[in-house]
């Protein structure tokens, strides 16, 4: 660490920076569920999150040698390259904060990094059959492969619950799935902790490569693991209340059986990928599973107003990020002024977001359940996906339609008296 210079050591700071913002602006991909459900406590949940976080950064480094050393050629890379990335992913990541927006914070630091890589040495500098094979496709299957699993997995688990008819066994199944989304939230945080710290890991790898300090194709330093996964689980201990919102109850009601079948989706999901060093959105993969098991249930809406939203997000990510890192590149490479002015303009802009955020905040009373500003009361018609689904649905058997409508229609609370007689004569 003795090599590492001032440019070098705010290129760092800056990633951890980044990491901290990953941290809760991600955090609602593993708890936001639990929470809408009633499972945990807020403020349980989102510390829950943080210490499986940490504990992941610590499991694989595959994901990060694919960022240090798979996506840009290290040769002649510029420190000063890195920076930039970083200010363009830090930026799209509190942007989409302000508006409550689960986008993805790793599409923002790919679109960072290959803004800035391609404004300082060419398209020549991007190695685009690992973006497309290990960034892009990922991009499109994840949210797909999870929502499936999770629409599946909810039927299911209807099916199987269908069969249960006394109460006690109905109080311990719902105890039981409650309990299981506990379990499952964790493994996702733990599934985050192992691919999104390690993108942190890869960028502060990749800025000693350039720096000098590692040779290239080195794996990250331990003191590179230990502070990405502090970052990473100090950002989600604060938790990122406005996107838990979203996600919890925006998108659509969730039930704990359809929590459970979500949250399993999307860490089984999450963990292969870091197993195959496929830098996936953990973001996407968790909503994607959110929406499948919101269709899931019979009379599930998922509220597509919001799901189009996310999905335009999703699509600007990498170019919006990428022109900002460029921009950003372009003033680095007019010398030491033009870094001061990039690190003044990124202050400014996250002071002005925090700004902005302070005139209508969210906190952990807005996001549990029947909270004072949640948006589970919204409601919204079903869409043309939905009603589909429920068309194609088997209709309710005469045993089900018996149970929904004595669950449906509460029994008088005292005494019904005798109608009145009619007089006799």
């Amino acid at each position: 660490m003795e090599h590492i210079t001032l440019l070098l050591a705010i290129v760092i700071v800056t990633a951890l920076v980044f990491d901290f913002t990953n941290g809760f602006h991600d955090t609602a991909n593993a708890m936001a569920t639990t929470i809408s459900t009633g499972a945990l406590k807020p403020k349980t949940a989102v510390a829950m999150s943080a210490v499986l976080n940490l504990v992941g950064a610590f499991l694989s480094v595959e994901v990060a040698k694919t960022i240090s050393g798979g996506i840009i050629n290290e040769n002649g890379l510029r420190t000063e390259v890195i920076f930039a990335a970083l200010v363009g992913a830090i930026l799209w990541n509190l942007l989409t904060w302000l508006v409550g927006l689960p986008s993805s914070s790793s599409h923002a630091l790919f679109g960072g990094l290959i803004g800035a890589a391609v404004m300082s040495a060419g398209w020549s500098s991007v190695d685009g059959g690992t973006v497309v094979t290990k960034v892009l496709l990922p991009a499109v299957a994840a949210p797909v492969v999870a929502g499936l699993a999770a629409f599946l997995a909810t039927k299911l688990t209807y099916r199987i619950g269908g069969k249960i008819r006394n109460g006690a066994q109905e109080k311990a199944t719902a105890k039981g799935y409650r309990a299981g989304q506990i379990a499952s939230a964790g493994l996702v945080s733990l599934a985050h902790g192992t691919n999104d710290a390690q993108k942190t890991m890869g960028i502060i790898t990749l800025a000693l490569v350039t720096g000098g300090v590692l040779s290239p194709g080195s794996n990250p330093p331990v003191w590179v693991i230990v502070s990405a996964g502090l970052a990473i689980a100090l950002g989600t201990y604060l938790g990122g209340w406005r996107i838990i919102r979203t996600m919890g109850s925006g998108l659509t009601e969730l039930r704990p059986p359809q929590g459970f079948a979500a949250q399993t989706s999307a860490a089984t999901v999450i963990l292969a990928s870091s197993h195959l060093g496929f830098s996936l959105s953990t973001t996407q993969s968790c909503s994607g599973a959110v929406m499948g098991a919101g269709l899931g249930r019979r009379g599930g809406v998922v509220r597509w107003s919001t799901a189009t939203r996310m999905f335009v997000a999703w699509g600007l990510t990498l170019p919006a990020a990428g022109l900002v890192g460029a921009g950003a590149e372009f003033l680095t490479q007019q010398g030491t002024w033009g870094v001061v002015l990039v690190a003044v303009l990124l202050v400014a802009g996250s002071g002005a977001i925090w700004v902005l955020s302070r005139r209508k905040p969210v906190g952990q009373d807005d996001v549990a359940p029947g909270g004072r500003n949640g948006t589970a009361g919204d409601a919204e018609p079903a869409g043309v996906v939905t009603a589909a689904i429920a068309a194609v649905s088997p209709p309710p058997t005469a045993a089900q339609a018996q149970q929904d409508l004595k669950t449906t229609i509460p029994a008088p609370a005292g005494p019904v008296a005798d109608p009145a007689r009619p007089a006799t004569v």
